[in-house]
Protein backbone atom coordinates (compact mmCIF):
# COMPACT_ATOMS: atom_id res chain seq x y z
CA UNK A 1 0.00 0.00 0.00
CA UNK A 2 2.80 2.43 0.78
CA UNK A 3 4.33 1.74 -2.59
CA UNK A 4 0.99 2.56 -4.33
CA UNK A 5 0.73 5.87 -2.42
CA UNK A 6 4.12 7.06 -3.59
CA UNK A 7 3.21 6.13 -7.14
CA UNK A 8 -0.01 8.21 -6.98
CA UNK A 9 1.72 11.34 -5.65
CA UNK A 10 3.38 12.35 -8.96
CA UNK A 11 0.08 11.84 -10.75
CA UNK A 12 -1.70 14.17 -8.32
CA UNK A 13 0.98 16.90 -8.76
CA UNK A 14 0.75 16.62 -12.55
CA UNK A 15 -3.03 17.04 -12.36
CA UNK A 16 -2.64 20.23 -10.32
CA UNK A 17 -0.30 21.73 -12.92
CA UNK A 18 -2.75 20.90 -15.72
CA UNK A 19 -5.59 22.61 -13.81
CA UNK A 20 -3.54 25.81 -13.31
CA UNK A 21 -2.59 25.91 -16.99
CA UNK A 22 -6.21 25.44 -17.96
CA UNK A 23 -7.21 28.41 -15.79
CA UNK A 24 -4.59 30.59 -17.47
CA UNK A 25 -5.89 29.50 -20.85
CA UNK A 26 -9.41 30.64 -19.82
CA UNK A 27 -8.22 34.28 -19.95
CA UNK A 28 -7.26 34.99 -16.37
CA UNK A 29 -3.96 36.91 -16.74
CA UNK A 30 -1.35 36.66 -14.06
CA UNK A 31 -0.28 39.81 -12.15
CA UNK A 32 2.79 40.68 -14.29
CA UNK A 33 0.68 40.59 -17.47
CA UNK A 34 -1.92 42.94 -15.94
CA UNK A 35 0.77 45.40 -14.93
CA UNK A 36 2.26 45.31 -18.45
CA UNK A 37 -1.14 46.04 -19.98
CA UNK A 38 -1.73 48.95 -17.57
CA UNK A 39 1.70 50.40 -18.39
CA UNK A 40 0.98 50.13 -22.12
CA UNK A 41 -2.29 52.03 -21.68
CA UNK A 42 -0.44 54.77 -19.77
CA UNK A 43 2.18 55.13 -22.50
CA UNK A 44 -0.57 55.34 -25.12
CA UNK A 45 -2.26 58.12 -23.13
CA UNK A 46 0.98 60.09 -22.88
CA UNK A 47 1.55 59.73 -26.61
CA UNK A 48 -1.95 61.04 -27.31
CA UNK A 49 -1.38 64.02 -24.99
CA UNK A 50 1.91 64.85 -26.72
CA UNK A 51 0.12 64.66 -30.05
CA UNK A 52 -2.51 67.14 -28.83
CA UNK A 53 0.20 69.50 -27.52
CA UNK A 54 2.01 69.41 -30.86
CA UNK A 55 -1.26 70.15 -32.65
CA UNK A 56 -1.85 73.17 -30.40
CA UNK A 57 1.72 74.43 -30.96
CA UNK A 58 1.26 74.07 -34.68
CA UNK A 59 -1.95 76.08 -34.48
CA UNK A 60 -0.25 78.86 -32.50
CA UNK A 61 2.59 79.05 -35.01
CA UNK A 62 0.23 79.74 -37.93
CA UNK A 63 2.07 82.20 -40.18
CA UNK A 64 0.79 85.74 -40.69
CA UNK A 65 -0.90 86.51 -44.00
CA UNK A 66 1.04 88.54 -46.55
CA UNK A 67 -1.35 91.49 -46.05
CA UNK A 68 -2.52 92.65 -42.62
CA UNK A 69 -5.88 91.01 -41.93
CA UNK A 70 -8.24 91.59 -39.03
CA UNK A 71 -8.19 88.85 -36.38
CA UNK A 72 -5.10 87.29 -37.97
CA UNK A 73 -1.48 87.50 -36.87
CA UNK A 74 -0.03 90.87 -37.85
CA UNK A 75 2.82 90.71 -40.40
CA UNK A 76 6.19 91.06 -38.74
CA UNK A 77 8.71 93.69 -39.79
CA UNK A 78 12.03 95.26 -38.87
CA UNK A 79 12.63 98.98 -39.43
CA UNK A 80 15.24 101.52 -38.41
CA UNK A 81 14.13 104.18 -35.95
CA UNK A 82 15.18 107.84 -36.13
CA UNK A 83 18.24 106.98 -34.04
CA UNK A 84 19.38 104.32 -36.51
CA UNK A 85 18.48 101.33 -34.33
CA UNK A 86 16.57 98.26 -35.52
CA UNK A 87 13.03 97.91 -34.20
CA UNK A 88 11.30 94.56 -34.73
CA UNK A 89 7.58 94.06 -34.17
CA UNK A 90 8.16 90.51 -32.87
CA UNK A 91 10.24 91.93 -30.02
CA UNK A 92 7.02 93.27 -28.50
CA UNK A 93 5.42 89.88 -28.03
CA UNK A 94 2.87 89.78 -25.19
CA UNK A 95 2.31 93.55 -25.44
CA UNK A 96 -0.45 95.61 -27.02
CA UNK A 97 1.02 97.50 -29.99
CA UNK A 98 -0.34 100.57 -31.76
CA UNK A 99 0.95 101.40 -35.25
CA UNK A 100 0.36 104.94 -36.51
CA UNK A 101 1.38 106.01 -40.00
CA UNK A 102 2.71 109.55 -39.90
CA UNK A 103 3.76 112.39 -42.22
CA UNK A 104 4.71 115.48 -40.26
CA UNK A 105 3.93 117.71 -43.26
CA UNK A 106 0.44 116.28 -43.71
CA UNK A 107 -2.21 118.88 -42.70
CA UNK A 108 -3.95 116.32 -40.51
CA UNK A 109 -0.71 115.38 -38.75
CA UNK A 110 0.10 119.07 -38.27
CA UNK A 111 -3.30 119.48 -36.63
CA UNK A 112 -2.47 116.70 -34.16
CA UNK A 113 1.20 117.45 -33.62
CA UNK A 114 1.56 121.22 -34.05
CA UNK A 115 -1.85 122.69 -33.25
CA UNK A 116 -2.38 120.42 -30.24
CA UNK A 117 -0.40 118.19 -27.90
CA UNK A 118 -3.27 115.82 -27.12
CA UNK A 119 -1.99 113.00 -29.31
CA UNK A 120 1.54 113.14 -27.90
CA UNK A 121 0.06 113.06 -24.39
CA UNK A 122 -2.00 110.01 -25.31
CA UNK A 123 1.08 108.22 -26.65
CA UNK A 124 3.00 108.92 -23.43
CA UNK A 125 0.10 107.77 -21.26
CA UNK A 126 -0.21 104.51 -23.15
CA UNK A 127 3.52 103.81 -23.06
CA UNK A 128 3.53 104.37 -19.30
CA UNK A 129 0.71 101.82 -19.11
CA UNK A 130 2.78 99.24 -21.01
CA UNK A 131 1.39 99.79 -24.51
CA UNK A 132 3.88 100.09 -27.39
CA UNK A 133 3.06 102.97 -29.76
CA UNK A 134 5.08 103.07 -32.99
CA UNK A 135 4.83 105.89 -35.54
CA UNK A 136 5.82 104.83 -39.06
CA UNK A 137 6.75 107.13 -41.94
CA UNK A 138 6.48 105.49 -45.36
CA UNK A 139 7.32 108.65 -47.33
CA UNK A 140 9.93 107.89 -49.98
CA UNK A 141 12.94 110.02 -50.86
CA UNK A 142 11.82 113.33 -52.35
CA UNK A 143 8.24 112.88 -51.09
CA UNK A 144 6.39 114.96 -48.53
CA UNK A 145 7.32 113.86 -45.01
CA UNK A 146 10.70 112.42 -45.92
CA UNK A 147 13.53 114.36 -44.24
CA UNK A 148 17.29 114.10 -43.99
CA UNK A 149 18.59 112.89 -40.62
CA UNK A 150 19.29 116.33 -39.13
CA UNK A 151 15.97 117.82 -40.22
CA UNK A 152 14.08 114.79 -38.95
CA UNK A 153 15.62 115.09 -35.49
CA UNK A 154 14.63 118.77 -35.35
CA UNK A 155 11.07 118.03 -36.44
CA UNK A 156 10.72 115.22 -33.94
CA UNK A 157 12.02 117.42 -31.14
CA UNK A 158 9.72 120.27 -32.17
CA UNK A 159 6.56 118.22 -31.63
CA UNK A 160 7.96 116.23 -28.67
CA UNK A 161 7.85 112.83 -30.37
CA UNK A 162 10.08 109.98 -29.21
CA UNK A 163 12.81 109.19 -31.78
CA UNK A 164 13.10 105.61 -30.47
CA UNK A 165 9.58 104.90 -31.70
CA UNK A 166 9.68 106.89 -34.94
CA UNK A 167 10.29 104.29 -37.68
CA UNK A 168 11.47 104.81 -41.26
CA UNK A 169 9.83 102.84 -44.08
CA UNK A 170 11.10 104.84 -47.08
CA UNK A 171 10.64 102.01 -49.58
CA UNK A 172 7.06 101.47 -48.40
CA UNK A 173 7.45 97.75 -47.76
CA UNK A 174 5.67 97.78 -44.40
CA UNK A 175 3.13 100.32 -45.59
CA UNK A 176 2.14 97.93 -48.40
CA UNK A 177 1.86 95.00 -45.98
CA UNK A 178 -0.58 96.96 -43.85
CA UNK A 179 -2.20 98.79 -46.79
CA UNK A 180 -1.66 102.11 -45.04
CA UNK A 181 -2.97 104.80 -47.39
CA UNK A 182 -3.29 107.97 -45.32
CA UNK A 183 -1.81 109.75 -42.32
CA UNK A 184 -2.73 109.17 -39.64
CA UNK A 185 -3.72 105.55 -40.35
CA UNK A 186 -3.81 103.44 -37.20
CA UNK A 187 -3.68 99.76 -36.25
CA UNK A 188 -4.00 98.00 -32.89
CA UNK A 189 -2.41 94.60 -32.29
CA UNK A 190 -3.26 92.51 -29.22
CA UNK A 191 -0.90 90.58 -26.93
CA UNK A 192 -1.22 87.47 -29.10
CA UNK A 193 0.07 89.42 -32.07
CA UNK A 194 -3.30 89.57 -33.84
CA UNK A 195 -4.65 92.66 -35.59
CA UNK A 196 -7.80 93.83 -33.77
CA UNK A 197 -8.36 97.33 -35.16
CA UNK A 198 -7.48 99.36 -38.24
CA UNK A 199 -8.63 102.75 -39.45
CA UNK A 200 -8.92 106.30 -38.22
CA UNK A 201 -7.38 107.63 -35.03
CA UNK A 202 -10.74 109.04 -33.94
CA UNK A 203 -14.00 110.33 -35.41
CA UNK A 204 -12.52 113.74 -36.22
CA UNK A 205 -13.56 114.85 -39.71
CA UNK A 206 -12.91 118.62 -39.66
CA UNK A 207 -9.53 120.17 -38.93
CA UNK A 208 -9.93 122.88 -36.30
CA UNK A 209 -7.06 124.59 -34.52
CA UNK A 210 -6.77 123.78 -30.80
CA UNK A 211 -9.56 121.21 -31.06
CA UNK A 212 -8.98 118.25 -28.76
CA UNK A 213 -9.25 114.61 -29.78
CA UNK A 214 -12.83 113.65 -30.42
CA UNK A 215 -15.06 111.84 -27.92
CA UNK A 216 -14.76 108.61 -29.91
CA UNK A 217 -11.07 107.83 -30.04
CA UNK A 218 -11.04 104.51 -31.88
CA UNK A 219 -7.47 103.63 -30.96
CA UNK A 220 -7.94 104.23 -27.22
CA UNK A 221 -11.29 102.46 -27.37
CA UNK A 222 -9.67 99.39 -28.97
CA UNK A 223 -6.75 99.34 -26.50
CA UNK A 224 -9.07 99.61 -23.49
CA UNK A 225 -11.29 96.80 -24.80
CA UNK A 226 -8.32 94.48 -25.36
CA UNK A 227 -7.05 95.20 -21.83
CA UNK A 228 -10.47 94.15 -20.51
CA UNK A 229 -10.41 90.96 -22.56
CA UNK A 230 -13.14 92.18 -24.90
CA UNK A 231 -13.43 92.78 -28.63
CA UNK A 232 -13.29 96.44 -29.71
CA UNK A 233 -16.66 98.00 -30.47
CA UNK A 234 -15.25 99.30 -33.78
CA UNK A 235 -12.71 97.20 -35.66
CA UNK A 236 -12.54 98.66 -39.18
CA UNK A 237 -13.15 102.37 -39.78
CA UNK A 238 -12.40 104.64 -42.70
CA UNK A 239 -9.16 106.58 -42.07
CA UNK A 240 -9.10 110.28 -42.76
CA UNK A 241 -6.14 112.30 -43.95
Amino acid sequence: MKRVGWMLLPLLMLSAVIVVQAQDADGKPDKPAAETEKKAEGEAGKTAEKGEEKAEDKKEEEPAPEKATLDKKAPDFTLKNANGDDVKLADYKDKIVVLEWINLDCPWCKKHYEDSDELVKLQKEMREAGVVWLTICSSGEGEQGNFDADTLKKRIKKVDLNADFYLLDADGTVGHKYEARTTPHCYVIDKEGKLRYRGALDNLRVRMKNKKLEAVNYVKQAVDAIKDGKAPADTDTKPYG
